[in-house]
Parts: structure tokens; C-alpha cells; sequence
């Protein structure tokens, strides 16, 4: 068994954008799909290997593009936030984007299109919770580190999409209170929800990039917080498509 990483040129409001999908070679019959939102970098190698990591555990992963084609940045980038704050000034368009992102990984011959779930990392875990909120047709989600402030739109209610949040307690983009205040958010919309916070982890704790790079305790790579979160995910994926 081998693990195949096809590129996709898709359509959607602004577009085109372009993704990475990864799938076992020997898959016969429809397999899970999970969406892979990226951070406020944009669709990179980083999320093409998730893609490729998801895949191995049976599931076919696509790291997918919200910023569109070519718009990718890198952190020795000016003003690396751009393409992100397009998207945080019109969260309609970011669901929108999302929405053509999902459908894309259900069209894709490989996936079973009522198995579905997504996976985001800092403005991805936001994604991934705004694509919940926004009521699109998929199983669950988790956030990983994400950034928890709600869109300028009614949450549905009830929340169907189940959820999990993987947090680190010392971010500093979203403190203890926020992460209280989206418990409270997800369960006044009558969401399905867990929120594992863990200790002595900050922002972007999954990111191993920085590891050795960041002198900033609260935004730094941590592995026991980055081990145990992705096997928490591993968890909540296989409750989830049962």
C-alpha cells in the first residue's frame, strides 16, 4: 500500500483554488473524507502532509485552499496576515469558500460524501468551527489551536456538526475566558461538544516548524499537547464514522 497525493484545481467564489487530496492506492470502495484547513499561511506542505497522515489512517484527506490559487504566503512574508484578514472581515465569504471546499472532497470518487468531517489548525480551527456554526453538511470537526471569536451571522441551532477543540491553556489569541465563552456559544446552539485543554501548551502547539525557531512561550510547538491532541483526534474520527 502506497499513499497517492493528487492535486485539485476547484471552483468557488473567487477562485480557482487549489488543493492537495491523499488517498490509499489500494482504496476499492468509498472511504471517510476529511477536510485539512490551513493556517494564516494558506495551503502549504505542512497540510499536504496531514492530508497524508489522515490517509494512512484509512480516511481520504484534503488539504484544501480558502485564500485561492497562487495566494500563499510564508512567515518571512510582508504582512503575512493578508489573506487571512480578507477572510476575518467577510466570514460569509470564508463560509462560502469552505462550503465549495467540502463539496469538492465529497465529489472526489474516493470518498463516501455522507462521511465527512474537517480539521483545521489556528485560522483553520476557527474555519472549521465557523463551518459548524454556518450549519454545512458535514459530521464533525475538530479545531486545533484555533481562534474562537464568532461571525457576523447567526449561529444554526441546533449544531449538528459534533466538535472537538484541542486548546492550549496559555494562548494568548485565545485566553481561558474565550475558551469558556465558546463552551458557552456551543452549548446555547445545542452543539455536541468537547474542548481538551492542555497545560503548558500556547498558540500553535501542533506546529513543529516552530520548534527550536519560537523564543515565544505562548506561541511555540509542544509535543506532548501536539501527541495527545492528534490521538484525541484519532478518537473522535473513529466515534464519529461509525
Amino acid at each position: 500500500m502506497a499513499i497517492v497525493r493528487q492535486t485539485l484545481v476547484y471552483d468557488g467564489p473567487g477562485g480557482p483554488f487549489e488543493g492537495v487530496i491523499a488517498y490509499e492506492d489500494e482504496v476499492e470502495t468509498p472511504r471517510p473524507g476529511v477536510l485539512v484547513v490551513p493556517n494564516v499561511l494558506g495551503q502549504k506542505e505542512a497540510d499536504n502532509v496531514h492530508a497524508e497522515n489522515l490517509a494512512k489512517l484509512g480516511y481520504v484527506g484534503f488539504a484544501c485552499d480558502v485564500f485561492g490559487q497562487g495566494r500563499r504566503k510564508t512567515r518571512a512574508s510582508d504582512n503575512v496576515a493578508e489573506y487571512m484578514n480578507e477572510l476575518n472581515a467577510d466570514r460569509a465569504l470564508l463560509r462560502d469558500r469552505l462550503a465549495a471546499s467540502l463539496d469538492t472532497l465529497k465529489g472526489f470518487g474516493h470518498v463516501d460524501a455522507a462521511k465527512t468531517a474537517a480539521v483545521g489548525f489556528c485560522f483553520g480551527g476557527k474555519c472549521v468551527l465557523d463551518m459548524a456554526r454556518a450549519g454545512l453538511d458535514f459530521l464533525g470537526g475538530v479545531s486545533f489551536h484555533g481562534v474562537y471569536d464568532r461571525p457576523d451571522y447567526a449561529n444554526v441551532a441546533p449544531i449538528a456538526a459534533k466538535l472537538l477543540v484541542c486548546h492550549g491553556w496559555e494562548d494568548p489569541i485565545a485566553p481561558p475566558d474565550t475558551m469558556v465563552a465558546l463552551g458557552r456559544e456551543l452549548t446555547e446552539s445545542g452543539a455536541d461538544w468537547q474542548i481538551h485543554a492542555y497545560g503548558n501548551a500556547g498558540h500553535a502547539f501542533t506546529d513543529i516548524e516552530l520548534k527550536g525557531v519560537s523564543t515565544n512561550p505562548g506561541l511555540a510547538y509542544e509535543p506532548r499537547a501536539d501527541r495527545r491532541s492528534w490521538k484525541a483526534m484519532q478518537d473522535f474520527l473513529a466515534e464519529l464514522f461509525v
